[in-house]
């Protein structure tokens, strides 16, 4: 097990992320779901993953766990939920594409030139727009 660690982005967003196995392994980059702290991944689930080879990268997305907070009035999810239903645009202070382009920069950050990604729930989303921008750095995608 490893130490979180903190780096910040060129955007400015702080990751707390945490990077566990050899270096020169594949990377499998574990994108949390809505709410889900790195921690919210089951230790079992990273050391098989390790014992099997894979240098594991889990990180707590921006707005949640101990990552960066983006400024900002609160979002009533129910009353956008309708705004999207009748064709009004939704408001937020970013996107999944904002939240992709951090799982990037991470790997950026760390040298990291392309890796498996591995999305859960939300996670699972922010994943698929990752890999439909930067297929030549998704190894692999799996989106549950």
């Amino acid at each position: 097990m490893s130490v979180a660690q903190t780096i910040e982005l060129d955007s400015g967003i702080k990751l707390v992320f945490e990077d566990c196995g050899p270096p020169d392994a594949p990377c499998l980059l574990l994108i949390s779901g809505l709410g889900q702290q790195l921690v919210d991944w089951p230790e079992t689930l990273l050391t098989g993953l390790q014992a099997r080879g894979f240098r594991t990268l889990r990180f707590d997305n921006r707005d949640c766990g101990l990552s960066s907070r983006v400024a900002g009035p609160p979002i009533n999810i129910r009353a956008e939920f309708m705004r999207q239903l009748v064709g009004l645009p939704v408001r937020s202070a970013y996107r999944l594409e904002d939240m992709a382009d951090d799982a990037a920069g991470l790997l950026d950050a760390l040298g990291i030139e392309s890796a498996h990604v591995l999305g859960a729930s939300m996670g699972g989303m922010i994943g698929q727009v990752f890999a439909a921008g930067r297929p030549h750095r998704t190894r692999s995608l799996t989106s549950r």
